[in-house]
């Protein structure tokens, strides 16, 4: 199997609420979208997720998942300059659930949390003063 995408499809009941948060604080570019539904990318260059996103209750959806929610998801990104993109994002008025913090075995992180409950985590791994 080679993969050469990775999608992320969200169900939520306000397609355009986190449409506009992964855009506003996030840098995703609408590809594509409709009544209900939005396919949002980085770009082919960034290794970052695509994101799909469906109304929920949308008939595309198999009956069994057409109301299931992506509340409670936590999409975690990887990133470089976390104190930088913390400090801009806070500026910008992001809505961060988590400050900031750092845990022992060096794993540097924060939290948004967008208008439909989906967590967006920022992550940032530095060496541990005490590996141990």
């Amino acid at each position: 199997m080679n993969v050469t995408t990775s999608t992320l499809p969200l169900t939520v009941a306000d397609v355009d609420a986190s449409r506009e948060f992964f855009r506003t604080h996030l840098g995703y570019e609408v590809a594509m979208a409709a009544d209900g539904f939005a396919s949002l990318t980085r770009g082919a260059a960034d290794p970052a997720a695509d994101i799909v996103l469906l109304r929920t209750g949308t008939e595309v959806l198999p009956p069994e998942q057409r109301h299931r929610r992506a509340e409670g998801v936590i999409l975690a990104f990887t990133v470089s300059g976390l104190d930088a993109e913390e400090r801009r994002l806070r500026e910008a008025g992001a809505p961060i659930t988590m400050p900031l913090r750092e845990e022992p075995w060096g794993e540097r992180l924060f939290q948004m949390t967008d208008p439909n409950g989906i967590v967006v985590q920022l992550v940032e791994w530095v060496t541990p003063a005490d590996p141990a």
